[in-house]
């Protein structure tokens, strides 16, 4: 009996300790720290800046700041500038000084943040040399980390190693290189039989924070190859391979090489009036050019015929027709691939004397396109023994 006393004793001694430990794992843990960004603030540089704003908080206190930001170097400017800058937190106060990338002007922020239900607003200014930019944003809604990682995600669309010209076309080819070393590269293409796309040569704010640049060529198929592989031995290329082109399967075909080649290259003027015929044909016109772009190893295609929009003024229908041949992948096979594109059709007046001055309001429309088109890629399969690309089941049959 005295040994259980003297037991309950000490439980009813421990009981307070006890539940002291108790309540203090039941205590409130501290705020998760995570990250958030903002990926714009209104109205910054008249609508024109780039903003990526990143903030670290511990629950709702800010606790540390990064701003991104990229714009126009002039008013109306393709080239751009950036600046990022760590910005110091003072309650309410983000404030920062730094350099901007491209001009090393100096930068200087000054903003407040203040919390309005779900959306947060800015105010403040922004001064970059002697311009000051004055910051009035609100409603800004702020994403979490994984949802800003998968917002700027970008697959830039080149293949290195394609199987096939089914999903790239034979004629576009892209490069991707450091930012350091695009002059050089640009500058090795002079001279060269290659068409560079003007739009690929403006640094935009992707380029800039990633560091690295696409440039976008256009080239005969049968040396597009040679180009890559040039290209991937030149100093800060990252990658380089063909892309989307002008190649649209549902306006190519598939047809043995052998009738159609002389040796190694392919016999182009047999080919282009192999083509015209089945056109002449299927437009009830006549061939009146065809011609090889030695540059993009684009085939133009001219045929006329009389317009039976009103056959009493004798009108003319000029019809234009490109086309592409490659082999069917890279590297050469037994089988070439020929796409042809819609047809444009522009009628003028040809008939002796005076000219009627004629304008199309309907050359914008989409159907104007292939409203001639009747059946040619069909008639082009039959004549060359092709085959036309099946995409539900992604074969050639």
């Amino acid at each position: 009996m005295r040994a259980i006393l003297v037991a309950l004793a000490v439980i009813a001694a421990a009981a307070p300790e006890l539940g002291w430990a108790q309540a203090k794992s039941g205590s409130k843990a501290a705020p998760a720290n995570e990250t958030r960004y903002f990926t714009a603030l209104d109205g910054l540089m008249d609508g024109n800046a780039d903003v990526i704003l990143k903030e670290s908080r511990q629950g709702k206190t800010v606790t540390g700041a990064t701003l991104d930001v990229c714009y126009p170097t002039a008013k109306n400017s393709d080239r751009k500038d950036r600046f990022v800058v760590n910005l110091a937190v003072n309650g309410q106060s983000l404030t920062g000084t730094t350099q901007s990338n491209g001009a090393k002007e100096p930068v200087s922020v000054k903003l407040t943040r203040k919390p309005n239900g779900d959306t947060f607003e800015f105010r403040g200014q922004i001064t970059i040399g002697k311009t000051v930019t004055e910051v009035a944003s609100t409603d800004n809604s702020d994403i979490s980390e994984k949802e800003f990682q998968e917002s700027q995600s970008s697959d830039d669309g080149i293949s290195a190693q394609p199987k096939d010209f089914t999903d790239v076309s034979p004629e576009a080819v892209s490069v991707r290189l450091k930012l350091d070393a695009v002059v050089d590269f640009l500058k090795s293409l002079k001279g060269q039989d290659v068409e560079v796309s003007l739009s690929s040569l403006n640094v935009t704010c992707d380029a800039l924070r990633a560091g690295e640049q696409t440039i976008s060529m256009t080239v005969d198929p049968e040396r597009a190859g040679a180009l890559i592989a040039k290209a991937r031995a030149m100093n800060g290329v990252v990658t380089a391979g063909w892309t989307a082109g002008m190649v649209e399967m549902d306006r190519a075909i598939r047809f043995a090489a052998a009738d159609w080649r002389d040796g190694d290259k392919i016999n182009k003027d047999k080919l282009a009036a192999a083509i015209s015929d089945v056109l002449a044909k299927t437009y009830a016109a006549k061939p009146t050019s065809a011609a090889w772009n030695p540059v993009t190893g684009k085939l133009k295609l001219t045929l006329k015929r009389p317009s039976q929009l009103m056959p009493a003024l004798e009108l003319t229908d000029v019809i234009e027709v490109s086309g592409l041949v490659s082999a069917d992948k890279p590297g050469g096979t037994d089988a070439l691939m020929l796409w042809i594109s819609s047809p444009t059709t522009t009628t003028i007046d040809e008939a002796a004397g005076g000219k009627l001055v004629l304008s199309d309001e309907s050359s914008g429309d989409e159907e104007s396109d292939t409203r001639d088109d009747g059946g040619a890629i069909e008639e082009l399969a039959k004549a060359l023994k092709a085959k036309r690309w099946d995409a539900d089941n992604s074969v050639w049959k």
